[in-house]
């Protein structure tokens, strides 16, 4: 009888205890195509992005301009105009270099200019995604763009449109 009860109330807590968790998915692809200013915001980063590499571009033709004259002269030039020549190839092409990096790397000037444009949208998703997540109860909530691994979802589980429109978009 002891044995009974005991069972008993381990299993009634056991059964207690592994309650169901909530998850729920979004498609942050989904969610971005449907507001104007994220588009807007990626349409300015691409026009910035094609200037800036005409920029690079121009900086490494003008380098390879340099070499290319400096090649062609190379057995009619005396020692010291070679050494000149090959100082100001190298300036070119540390010029080019160093404006790469100041365009394109990860502290350059498209990197602050994106978080510039796109983060206030990508907070209010964020923020939105967190309301739901505690109001509904979600353990989890990923994100079926970035999730690789995710080989099937029941759409009953996608919130996407509901941080839609909390953001304040419909679908």
């Amino acid at each position: 009888m002891k044995k009974t009860l005991l069972l008993f109330i381990l299993l009634l807590g056991t059964a207690l205890g592994a309650q169901a968790q909530k998850f729920a998915l979004i498609d942050m692809e989904y969610i971005l195509d449907k507001i104007p200013a994220y588009a807007q915001a990626n349409q300015q980063l691409e026009q910035l992005s094609k200037q800036r590499q005409a920029e690079v571009e121009k900086a490494t033709q003008e380098a390879k301009n340099l070499y290319d004259s400096y090649q062609k002269a190379l057995k009619t030039l005396s020692e010291t105009q070679r050494t000149q020549r090959e100082e100001a190839i190298i300036q070119k092409e540390t010029a080019a270099a160093e404006l790469r990096r100041k365009y394109f790397g990860p502290e350059g000037e498209l990197a602050q200019k994106r978080s510039e444009l796109m983060q206030p949208s990508e907070d209010r998703i964020y923020d939105a995604v967190k309301k739901l997540a505690t109001q509904r109860g979600y353990a989890a909530v990923v994100d079926r763009a970035s999730a690789s691994s995710l080989i099937f979802a029941s759409p009953d589980i996608d919130i996407s449109n509901e941080v839609l429109s909390i953001v304040g978009y419909s679908n």
